[in-house]
C-alpha cells in the first residue's frame, strides 16, 4: 500500500507579503513622519519595492545565510527591507539604537555583519559602529531626506531601490534556515544572541493570531508602537500582513500627543507596546481632553502592571488591556491574556496557547509535584522557543528539553501565569533589561569604592529604575557626580541610576556575598 502525501509547503516568512499582495493588495501600512506627515502604501506595492532591496542587498554581495543589520525605527523602509533579506534567505540581524556604540559594534562584530541599513537620524551612531567593525562596508541610509549627502561607503537607499530590477524569486530554500537575530541580555546578564528560523517564526505568528492570544483581523488596523528591534515587533509585521490588516508604525513619534493624533487619524483598533507608552498617551489626553474612540484593545507587556495603571487605563480610554508575558528566547510571546478576559488581575499574564508549553521546578531543575498555585523556577519549551544561543556550541536546554527563563513564577487554577520574581538580579526598565552587575563592575573599580549594589527600585512609569548603593573607602570623598561619569561614558542613559545611596556598612550575607536581599527590602520601595 502506498500512502497518500501533501503538498511541500515550506513555512518561510516571504510567503506571508506575498499572500498580503495577492489577497490584499490595497491594505495599507502606515507610516507616521515628523510634522504630522503620513505616508502610505498598499502590500502590493510595497512587496514590489521589497524585492528591489533585494536586489540591491544581492548587488553588494549579500548572500543566503549573510547577516544584514538594520539601525532602524518603525517605518515602511524597515519593513520593506525585513522583507528583503529574509526573502532572500539572509538574516535580519536587528540592533537597538537605544545603546552605545560600543555594545552595538560587539554584536554585529558576532554577527560578521557587512551591510548596515540605518534610518537617517541615526547615520552617527551607525559611523561609530562601522569604526569599530571594519567587516562593515556598506552603510544604507533609509528614510533620508532629498538633501540627504552621500559619502563614502554611506549612501541613501532610496535611489538604488529606483533603479534595481524588481524580477527575484523569494524563498527556495529551507524553513529551518535562520531569519532574524536579536540580541538580548536574557536570564545571565551577558549578551547573547538569539537567532529566529523562519518555521519558527512562521508558526509564532500563527500562534499570534489565534482567538485567545491576540486575535488580529483583517478588520483591525493594527499601532506597532513596540520597536522592530525589540523580538521581531512581538512578531506583528508578520502577523498583520497575514491576515490582510492595515499595520500603522509610528516611527520616532511615539509621545502622547502625536499617538493620539495617529489612532484618531487611522482608526486604530489595537495597539501594542509597553505601559509607558500608554502612560504618556494617558497623560496627554488629560492635560488636553479628546479620546481615542476606534481603539478597542491594547496588548501590553515588558513589566508587570500595576493594577491601578490598568484601571486607569482602561477607564480612561474605553479599552481592554491584554497582559502578556514572553522573552526574547521566545520570539518573544509566551503568555497573553485572552481578549474576552473578564475580572483577572493585572498580575496575570495570559495563558499559553499551544505550541508553547510552561513547567515549574525546584531551584535544581526538578519537575515540582504540584503545578498550581505553588511558586517555583520557570521553564519552557515550544517550536519558537531557543535551542542555544548565536556562536554557542552548548544547548540552552536542560537535559528534558526545557529552558529556563530565570523567573519565578506561579501558574494559578485557571491555567494563568503570574510572574513573582527573578532569579538573577537583572532589572526590568520601560521593557528593557539593565544588568546591575556591569554597572557595579564600573563603579567599583574606583579607588575611593570599596563595595557597590545595583538594585530595581519600584517606579510607576517605567516599572523598575536602578538605584545606586555604595561604600566608600575609609573617609575618602567621591561625589556623585564622579560615581555617575564613568558610568555615562560606558552606558546608554537609561542605564544610569536614578539614586545613589551612601552606607557605612554595606550588608554581607552569611557567604560574604552583599545581601541584596535585604538592600531590596529597605530601598526599592523608595
Amino acid at each position: 500500500m502506498i500512502d497518500g502525501s501533501m503538498q511541500s509547503f515550506a513555512l518561510t516568512l516571504d510567503k506571508f507579503l506575498e499572500h498580503a499582495a495577492k489577497w490584499h493588495p490595497r491594505a495599507e501600512v502606515v507610516t507616521a513622519r515628523e510634522g504630522g506627515r503620513i505616508e502610505r502604501i498598499g502590500y502590493a506595492d510595497l512587496m514590489a519595492r521589497s524585492k528591489r532591496v533585494s536586489v540591491v542587498l544581492e548587488s553588494f554581495g549579500t548572500r543566503r545565510g549573510d547577516r544584514v543589520a538594520t539601525l532602524a525605527w518603525n517605518s515602511q523602509a524597515h519593513v520593506e527591507v525585513w522583507y528583503a533579506i529574509m526573502g532572500i534567505g539572509a538574516v535580519c540581524h536587528t540592533l537597538n539604537p537605544r545603546l552605545t556604540g560600543a555594545q552595538l559594534a560587539s554584536m554585529a562584530a558576532q554577527s560578521q555583519v557587512r551591510t548596515l541599513v540605518v534610518s537617517a537620524d541615526l547615520v552617527p551612531l551607525a559611523r561609530e559602529i562601522a569604526e569599530r567593525v571594519s567587516a562593515i562596508t556598506q552603510i544604507l541610509v533609509i528614510d533620508a531626506p532629498g538633501d540627504f549627502v552621500p559619502a563614502a561607503n554611506v549612501r541613501p537607499l532610496e535611489p538604488l531601490i529606483a533603479e534595481a530590477d524588481c524580477d527575484i524569486v523569494w524563498g527556495e530554500f529551507d524553513e529551518t534556515a535562520p531569519s532574524g537575530l536579536c540580541f538580548t541580555s536574557g536570564t545571565t546578564g551577558a549578551p547573547k544572541g538569539v537567532t529566529y528560523t523562519h518555521r519558527s517564526s512562521y508558526l509564532h505568528t500563527l500562534r499570534l493570531l489565534q482567538t485567545d492570544v491576540m486575535a488580529v483581523s483583517g478588520m483591525d488596523a493594527v499601532l506597532v508602537v513596540v520597536p522592530m528591534f525589540h523580538a521581531n515587533a512581538w512578531g506583528l509585521p508578520f502577523a498583520v500582513p497575514a491576515v490582510g490588516g492595515k499595520l500603522v508604525l509610528p516611527g520616532r513619534q511615539a509621545d502622547g500627543a502625536s499617538l493620539a493624533k495617529l489612532i484618531r487619524a487611522e482608526d486604530v483598533t489595537v495597539a501594542v507596546g509597553v505601559p509607558t507608552v500608554w502612560l504618556g498617551l494617558i497623560e496627554h489626553l488629560e492635560a488636553t481632553g479628546g479620546d481615542v474612540p476606534s481603539l478597542k484593545r491594547i496588548i501590553m507587556g515588558g513589566a508587570p502592571l500595576p493594577p491601578a495603571l490598568i484601571d486607569r487605563i482602561e477607564s480612561r480610554l474605553g479599552v481592554k488591556i491584554q497582559t502578556s508575558w514572553g522573552m526574547t528566547e521566545l520570539s518573544p510571546s509566551g503568555t497573553v491574556s485572552p481578549p474576552g478576559d473578564t475580572g483577572r488581575s493585572a498580575a496575570l499574564s495570559g495563558r499559553p496557547a499551544i505550541g508553547v508549553d510552561l513547567l515549574l521546578t525546584d531551584a535544581d531543575g526538578v519537575a515540582l509535584p504540584e503545578q498550581r498555585d505553588v511558586e517555583g523556577h520557570l521553564r519552557v519549551r515550544g517550536a519558537a522557543v531557543i535551542d542555544r544561543y548565536f556562536g554557542h556550541d552548548e544547548s540552552a536546554l536542560d537535559a528534558d528539553g526545557w529552558f529556563g527563563t530565570g523567573d519565578l513564577a506561579r501558574i494559578d487554577g485557571h491555567g494563568n501565569l503570574i510572574i513573582t520574581g527573578r532569579a538573577k538580579d537583572l532589572i526590568k526598565s520601560g521593557g528593557e533589561w539593565i544588568n546591575p552587575a556591569e554597572i557595579e563592575a564600573v563603579v567599583g573599580a574606583l579607588p575611593e569604592v570599596s563595595l557597590a549594589a545595583v538594585i530595581g527600585r519600584a517606579d510607576a512609569k517605567w516599572g523598575e529604575r536602578p538605584i545606586l548603593l555604595v561604600e566608600t573607602r575609609g573617609e575618602e570623598a567621591i561625589s556623585d557626580e564622579a560615581l555617575l561619569a564613568p558610568l555615562q561614558a560606558r552606558f546608554a542613559p537609561w542605564w544610569i541610576p536614578d539614586a545613589i545611596y551612601r552606607l557605612p556598612n554595606m550588608p554581607l550575607a552569611s557567604t560574604g556575598k552583599i545581601d541584596k536581599m535585604r538592600l531590596r527590602s529597605e530601598y526599592s520601595e523608595g
